[in-house]
């Protein structure tokens, strides 16, 4: 569906988590209204009451679609004649499949941030609960979003680059370098393995690498190599991992992911090797798609190219940047469009990250963990 085709009326979108303080929950509600289609309307922005309350009402929610627990919230909305037909999850990665869980079991989308859940076991639950129900369930892996990140899968499933030789994916941030940064509102939580689940890096950035890695090449990985560390003195989780990936097609990957890299803010970085020729794109400068075929000058891919697959998610005209925010509004727009064809009795699956995709996230940490564990032995994936 067109983003300006005729609707019949924003989508009623709840949140759980994302209160005053919060970075991701502000991107979601950002993303979530940029295009008209959804218009929030309740939410459990905190565990805390005066918080909850404090945070509903400064983002414009009605006093009595203010809540302080999210089951409340859940057994309310669903029984109201204009309750909300999807939730946006954002909270800290342990209460992603309790908090889910409330909203599937009564028939309201859910949108829900990565990593799935904290533990495989979750997952699994999660996973049967979705194919169990006529529930949508979308995982918010925003990079795959990126207009040319949707232009390299295209290329890449047509042949331009040939058979498929290696694939490197890294995503450096050093916001963790400062021992300091376990003190703050984001880290203090991503370094407790109750909250975070066993990745730490791994969890929080490597699954994005992971799942972008995938989505363009399009190829599943059968095992891997990981050695983790936690360099930060006292984390008990990984802050860095190397990893080595086999491909099913015989490709060979590698994957890098660190936020103990200083002089890195959110450094995610695909490059793709073919026998005919190469892709290379930076999500920091995310408007250019660079194409190397073998044997001819490398030539810049951008928005405003012949045969491009980006004119369904773009904004602004080529040359105008668009970059994480529309990115995010873009698995938004393509879920509204879900839901509305819901409405409707249509089932198909929106092109955008679901619960599969979640699995493979947990999956690829688990090994990541078990491989460093036996000194970085190969593990099936």
């Amino acid at each position: 569906m067109s983003r300006f085709a005729d609707r019949s009326g924003p989508i009623r979108l709840g949140m759980v988590g994302g209160g005053s303080g919060a970075f991701i929950g502000a991107v979601h509600r950002i993303a979530a209204r940029l295009d008209g289609r959804f218009a929030l309307v309740a939410g459990a922005l905190s565990s805390t009451p005066e918080r909850a309350q404090a945070s509903g009402s400064e983002v414009g929610l009605a006093e009595d679609r203010i809540y302080h627990d999210y089951k409340a919230m859940a057994q309310r909305e669903a029984r109201l004649k204009d309750g909300i037909e999807a939730v946006a999850v954002v909270t800290p990665n342990h209460l992603h499949f309790p908090v889910a869980r409330e909203f599937l079991k009564r028939g309201i989308h859910v949108i829900c941030d990565k990593p799935l859940t904290a533990t495989m076991a979750e997952a699994r639950k999660m996973a049967r609960m979705v194919e169990a129900s006529e529930t949508l369930f979308v995982l918010t892996h925003n990079y795959t979003g990126y207009p040319l990140v949707r232009q390299a899968r295209q290329m890449v499933a047509r042949g331009d680059l040939g058979r498929l030789r290696v694939a490197q994916v890294e995503y450096p941030q050093d916001w963790m370098t400062d021992p300091a940064a376990l003190t703050t509102k984001q880290g203090e939580w991503r370094d407790d393995p109750a909250r975070s689940g066993a990745g730490g890096a791994t969890g929080d950035i490597g699954t994005h690498a992971f799942n972008l890695l995938r989505f363009v090449t399009g190829q599943q990985v059968e095992a891997l190599s990981a050695d983790l560390q936690s360099f930060g003195p006292g984390r008990r989780l990984d802050d860095n991992a190397h990893v080595l990936l086999r491909l099913a097609d015989g490709a060979r990957g590698m994957l890098w992911c660190s936020q103990v890299a200083p002089g890195h803010e959110n450094g995610l970085r695909l490059r793709v090797f073919g026998d005919k020729g190469g892709l290379d794109w930076s999500q920091e400068n995310p408007n250019r798609l660079m194409h190397t075929p073998v044997g001819a000058p490398t030539c810049i891919q951008t928005r405003a190219g012949p045969e491009t697959e980006t004119a369904g998610f773009t904004r602004l005209p080529p040359g105008h940047p668009e970059g994480f925010l529309e990115a995010f509004a873009n698995l938004y727009d393509k879920t509204a469009d879900a839901i509305v064809a819901r409405r409707t009795g249509d089932t198909a699956p929106p092109d955008v990250p679901g619960i599969a995709d979640g699995l493979e996230g947990m999956a690829f940490v688990a090994a990541c963990i078990r491989s460093s564990e036996r000194n970085a032995a190969w593990v099936p994936l």
